[in-house]
């Protein structure tokens, strides 16, 4: 029987606990986290951050103190509290620095927090909340080893990589092996405490504590430049661990480690064969603790998966199971021993995004047979998106059923493979013994049909002796982060828009965000920012664009270019290596960081890149112009899309140069670097001017061709002079106009001409150009059947049918229709900028944002009498509302006069009102 776990909680704790229970307040703390992570894993031990959110019944609630306690783990009086903050004046409640001792390396903490508001009202204590701390340096790892079932020969090592091995390589045997189980049985004494431990399988790897998977997560851990960095993760697993005899085993996979000379591989890498090291910490009761880690002593033998490769998939030979190989008391006298190899990185680092996991189950819609074919059927799910899948089948020994994962289908409904790299496909060997059910474990796809070859399902009538399907399961992986945001529409088309924008969200949402979860499976930079207000406004990424910004520390060469992709597994030729489009997220990606969650760390860790990348781009311009890149790629042009047909690649490239080096002052002047505040101002300026000088017409008001993203992207940098503005702004809406309100912005210009709209004020515009589905566009696609968004916006079955890019009216659903925003000063959302418009018809919207404050939402119903307004700001931040307004006497909040009531300005027909944090209804009476 399971011992029962006992925590002693330390007593101080206890005491400030039943003192919260017992208070009723009006005021309190409804979650908290360390490094933004509510369940923080691999904690630095004296650099991290606090952060808590506050909720209040009461409106203009405002954090005036705040008190932090932290305890170790063990113990049961206040003796045990390492860190009290003392009662703190402050209103800071994210990102709030330790500032006690150093803690100890690979130990559990518990810490609590209590607030108090502006009438002095505490919040009493917060429930108790935990982190992990990591392990840093050699001696903290304990003498755990990197360990193989075999090394891979030094002549055999491709780093970089190999994008799309040519001819040159048929034949040879580049990473053809089976993947490697390991072993290891060891002793638990009575009184266990607690059980941390800390594990890194290379490319990817399966845990398992007696028999059972210590977590559920997916292709860990993410994938890096395995040379620079690895990543290890931290679990507590006292849970699954016994007195007495215990078993440890892992499974490892290739994922980007090492990518197989077979089938479709956008890339061959050769890091190494696949290793681990780990390390378990078993803390007991008396204070004593052992360490178990990996080491020439554990055992190791070849397992069931007899392929794998990230990019063409999965064989799985269930004959060769090695039926309770992660449990006690197997024998395994004819496995060899371990072999100690070496380190393959410079630097092991705790992974702190969220871990890749199984998040959706989707059952198969229809099930098609295919005629053409013997005991073949095709698999529709309905859903385009990144997965894998869970096979139930039965059968004899030996039969063998190829899967074929495919986005589109042919007409005689066998799988089209032409756009997301082929061969791509999953075989499975039956052991003959019942039910046997199977999911890939090293790999995964995009796909919405799954063709079966070889098979029959269950209750179809056959003759034929083929094993029988019981189900086929789609399981959608992404990246766990948490769902932060949520909107809806009267206007049906635009809730379907943003679905199919979500999916192609989801889908890329990985360790890297990457472009498609199929053929490529890389992180394009240029989607980081480009795309970054909508995926934000979604999905919690401060994770994912922290590793995103290591990645590209990781990725900069010696003379300063960021590489378009990071990872960089292999170097792309000419642009594809090298857009000043994508490698400008060097300096955007941590000043989104920093504007969305407040955290500076990231624009001072990354200064010297920024430097280096802006001196880099100088040196390749010639008075002041870029002349070279991928342009406004996939625009809408006369030819197939591609390289940008619309708009010269120069005036994207020196634009964002531009805006690189302003921002770059801005940056200098948040981490108090005063000397580099002017010079990048002066430096700005003169990049406007020779950009002035080269693009921009003075007579007509127009920039160089005219395209939508020759205009827009202009407007947004800040490269238009104030005398010309109004005039530009008038061209870009007039060129619109003119043709017909369709869409050719590509990739790049298609943010800067929604935003440029936005902020213009020119949202019926907007909305006229996608409340369609006659020309391309998002309409377009979904009349053509899509369930993600595509690659290019005609929706061609020769390109990617899940692809992150275009996807930039997500992010005016939130901004523009829900009217989500900031003050232009504001960081973190501090101060909540609510400014909806009311366009098209459409007769109501909602969205909500969950911010590093709390709930920030907006809902609104426009009628033929009233407009109504429900707004809810978070506590410890405040607000603008800007509402259409003609008379100011017509506007209420809760059947208060607003401009009795508030502080109101009034300006072109609109009203803005400021507000504390708490919940509002605003009405307007027409």
């Amino acid at each position: 029987m399971k011992r029962l776990l006992i925590f002693i909680v330390p007593l101080v704790f206890i005491q400030l606990a039943l003192i919260r229970c017992n208070q009723k307040t009006a005021i309190k703390v409804v979650s908290a986290s360390v490094d933004n992570r509510q369940q923080a894993l691999g904690v630095s031990t004296s650099d991290f951050l606090f952060s808590w959110k506050i909720a209040s019944n009461e409106q203009n609630c405002t954090q005036m103190a705040y008190r932090i306690l932290l305890s170790e783990q063990i113990g049961s009086s206040g003796k045990n509290v390492v860190w009290d903050s003392g009662k703190v004046k402050s209103s800071q409640s994210i990102l709030v620095k330790y500032s006690g001792k150093k803690l100890q390396a690979g130990k559990k903490y518990f810490w609590m927090v209590k607030v108090w508001d502006s009438n002095g009202k505490h919040s009493g204590w917060s429930p108790v909340n935990s982190f992990v701390t990591g392990l840093f340096t050699e001696k903290d790892w304990g003498g755990a080893q990197w360990i193989a079932y075999d090394k891979l020969p030094e002549e055999k090592r491709i780093v970089p990589g190999i994008h799309l091995p040519g001819k040159s390589w048929r034949g040879k045997d580049q990473g053809l092996h089976q993947l490697p189980l390991l072993r290891k049985e060891f002793e638990v004494k009575n009184g266990l405490k607690q059980a941390l431990v800390f594990v890194s399988g290379l490319g990817h790897y399966e845990m398992h504590l007696n028999g059972q998977r210590v977590s559920n997560n997916f292709l860990a851990p993410g994938w890096t430049h395995y040379d620079e960095t690895v990543l290890y993760n931290t679990y507590d697993c006292t849970e699954q661990l016994y007195p007495g005899k215990n078993a440890l085993g892992v499974m490892l996979g290739n994922g980007f480690f090492i990518i197989p000379n077979e089938r479709y591989r956008k890339v061959m890498t050769a890091y190494g064969n696949p290793m681990m090291i780990l390390k378990l910490k078993l803390l007991y009761e008396d204070g004593s603790s052992e360490e178990i880690i990996s080491d020439a002593t554990w055992k190791t033998k070849p397992g069931p998966i007899t392929f794998s490769s990230i990019y063409g998939g999965e064989n799985y030979d269930a004959r060769l199971e090695q039926n309770g190989w992660n449990k006690i008391n197997y024998n395994d006298t004819n496995w060899q021993d371990a072999l100690i190899v070496e380190a393959p990185c410079k630097k092991l680092h705790p992974e702190k995004d969220y871990p890749v996991k199984i998040m959706d189950e989707i059952e198969a819609k229809t099930i098609t047979r295919i005629e053409s074919m013997e005991a073949a059927y095709l698999y529709d799910f309905g859903q385009n998106a990144s997965g894998i899948f869970e096979l139930s089948v039965s059968g004899n020994t030996g039969d063998s059923i190829v899967l074929k994962p495919a986005e589109l289908k042919n007409r005689n409904n066998t799988a089209n493979q032409r756009a997301t790299g082929r061969p791509h496909y999953y075989t499975y060997v039956l052991k003959g013994k019942g039910e046997e059910i199977w999911r890939p474990q090293f790999t995964f796809s995009g796909y919405r049909y799954i063709q079966v070859d070889g098979a029959i399902p269950a209750g179809e009538d056959s003759d034929l002796n083929k094993p029988r399907i019981k189900s086929l399961k789609m399981l959608h992986n992404r990246n766990s982060s948490p769902e932060v945001g949520s909107f809806h529409t009267s206007f049906t088309l635009f809730n379907r828009v943003d679905t199919l924008i979500k999916w192609a969200i989801k889908s890329n949402f990985q360790s890297v965000l990457s472009d498609c979860p199929h053929r490529e499976k890389l992180g394009w930079l240029e989607q980081a920012y480009l795309m970054g207000e909508g995926v934000h406004f979604n999905y919690d990424v401060y994770g994912l664009y922290n590793k995103i910004v290591e990645d590209m520390l990781s990725a900069q060469t010696p003379e300063g270019l960021v590489p378009d992709i990071v990872p960089e597994y292999t170097e792309f030729w000419q642009d594809f290596r090298d857009s000043p489009e994508w490698g400008s997220a060097a300096v955007i990606v941590p000043w989104l960081i920093y504007k969305w969650y407040g955290d500076a760390e990231p624009l001072k860790n990354s200064w010297t890149m920024m430097e280096k990348y802006v001196s880099y781009l100088e040196g390749k311009s010639e008075n002041h112009i870029i002349d070279y890149g991928l342009g406004d790629w996939y625009d809408l042009g006369p030819e197939r899309p591609g390289y940008a047909q619309l708009t010269p690649k120069a005036l994207t490239a020196t634009a964002i140069y531009f805006y690189d080096v302003k921002l770059m002052a801005e940056i200098a002047a948040v981490i108090g670097k005063n000397k580099a505040v002017e010079k990048y101002r002066s430096c700005a300026e003169e990049i406007k001017a020779a950009f002035n000088t080269r693009f921009f017409n003075q007579e007509t008001g127009i920039y160089s061709t005219g395209s939508q993203t020759a205009i827009a992207m202009p407007l947004v940098v800040g490269l238009v002079k104030e005398e010309n503005h109004d005039a530009v702004v008038k061209t870009l809406v007039n060129s619109i106009q003119n043709s017909g309100n369709a869409l050719t912005a590509g990739d790049v210009g298609f943010n800067f001409l929604v935003k440029a709209l936005r902020d213009n004020a020119q949202n019926e515009l907007l909305f006229a150009m996608n409340a369609r589905d006659d020309v391309p566009g998002y309409g377009f696609q979904l009349k053509k059947g899509a369930t993600a968004l595509t690659e290019s916006w005609q929706a061609l079955e020769v390109v990617s049918n899940n692809h992150l890019m275009l996807g930039h009216l997500m992010e005016w659903f939130y901004s523009g229709l829900a009217g989500i925003g900031q003050t232009e000063n504001s960081i973190a959302y501090k101060e909540v900028k609510i400014e909806p418009c009311v366009v098209g018809g459409i007769t109501s919207a909602k969205a909500s944002y969950e911010s590093p404050y709390g709930t920030i939402s907006s809902n609104w119903h426009n009628t033929d009498t009233e407009f109504r307004l429900k707004v809810e700001i978070p506590a410890n931040s405040a607000g603008v509302v800007v509402m259409p307004v003609g008379d100011e006497n017509t506007v209420f909040e809760r059947e208060k006069l607003v401009a009795k009531n508030y502080e109101t300005e009034n300006f072109k027909g609109k009203m803005m009102v400021k507000i504390g944090s708490g919940k509002y209804e605003f009405v307007v009476k027409k």
